[in-house]
């Protein structure tokens, strides 16, 4: 509480008090001084030199490290590779390639492998390294016995040369198997087909059938949008009722205009990526993928085929 003495002094006139007399008036009402908090002296730069030095080192030696184990996992695939190609080698006989795939307990009836166009070649020579590797599976796939081959391919390069596409697979076929070609059919989604050059839907051959499935991103997940699209203005429009939409109704719509579950899918690019692969098909599909492979190859097929021999399919129940 103010003493009374220093209020009157207040109501006479501060104005005539000097500046001493006011601060010891105001003293006692003032808060206690806090002491003054010493900083701790900083660090000396010397000290925090070496701690940077130390973690850049650490991080050199962590990414020398990781690069070694990168440059001896590819140094190993590549002579593995090497040694698969000495060993195990077509020369373009169906009958080799049988004899490599002898020992086998299964083989899968609808195979089916991502490609895509190489950056490093242009113009038109991407579409004939990529016409050449489809041919090269379909010729493999033919001399296994695989009847079913699906090739997708993210731009829709081969869906757009049909025509193109069989005649360079007709020509490798017949390389490989001579007078004895099977009947060769491709097709695409919402496309025709051909079949042994012609648009048609003649019977196969005795010599044996190589059917071809072209893909691309539009066949991925626009086809499941569509799909649901469609069967929800059915359900407005009271043609179809809600109980009757299932995963059988969803599943056959899907398998009748895009194509079945593949058996065995292959990628044989350096990552495992699916650009866009329709995601419906692949629900109880075995992927394959070799690391540090670049291109299409017929020890990474091989190895494929072996891999779903051994492999155990748990369906639950």
């Amino acid at each position: 509480m103010v003493a009374s003495r220093e209020v009157q002094i207040y109501r006479n006139g501060v104005d005539k008090l000097s500046a001493q007399e006011r601060e010891k008036i105001l003293t006692p009402y003032l808060p206690p001084i806090q002491p003054q908090i010493t900083k701790p002296p900083k660090s000396q730069p010397i000290r925090l030199f070496l701690k940077t030095q130390l973690h850049i080192l650490a991080f050199v030696i962590m990414h020398a490290m990781f690069s070694l184990y990168i440059r001896f996992r590819q140094a190993y695939h590549v002579v593995l590779d090497r040694i698969f190609a000495v060993l195990y080698y077509h020369h373009r006989a169906p009958e080799l390639i049988r004899q490599d795939i002898r020992g086998l307990s299964r083989i899968p009836q609808h195979l089916s492998v991502i490609l895509e166009l190489q950056d490093e070649e242009q113009g038109l020579a991407r579409l004939e390294k990529l016409l050449d590797d489809v041919a090269e599976l379909s010729a493999w796939c033919a001399g296994v016995g695989i009847p079913m081959l699906s090739v997708y391919e993210k731009t829709g390069a081969l869906r757009d040369h049909l025509q193109r596409t069989h005649r360079t697979v007709s020509s490798k076929l017949y390389a490989y198997f001579g007078r004895r070609v099977p009947s060769l059919q491709i097709r695409a989604p919402h496309a025709p087909s051909f079949l042994n050059g012609d648009e048609s839907r003649s019977v196969p051959s005795s010599t044996g059938h190589l059917s071809i499935l072209l893909l691309s991103a539009e066949d991925g997940r626009s086809t499941i949008v569509d799909l649901t699209k469609t069967l929800t203005e059915m359900s407005q429009r009271n043609k179809i009722s809600t109980s009757d939409i299932s995963l059988d109704l969803i599943d056959a719509e899907i398998s009748e205009s895009i194509m079945t579950e593949p058996d065995l899918l292959i990628l044989f690019g350096p990552f495992i990526q699916l650009q866009g692969y329709p995601p419906w098909q692949i629900r109880l599909t075995e992927i394959y993928h070799s690391e540090d492979n670049c291109g299409v190859g017929y020890q990474v097929f091989l190895r494929a085929l072996h891999n779903f021999a051994k492999a155990q399919m748990k369906f639950g129940r």
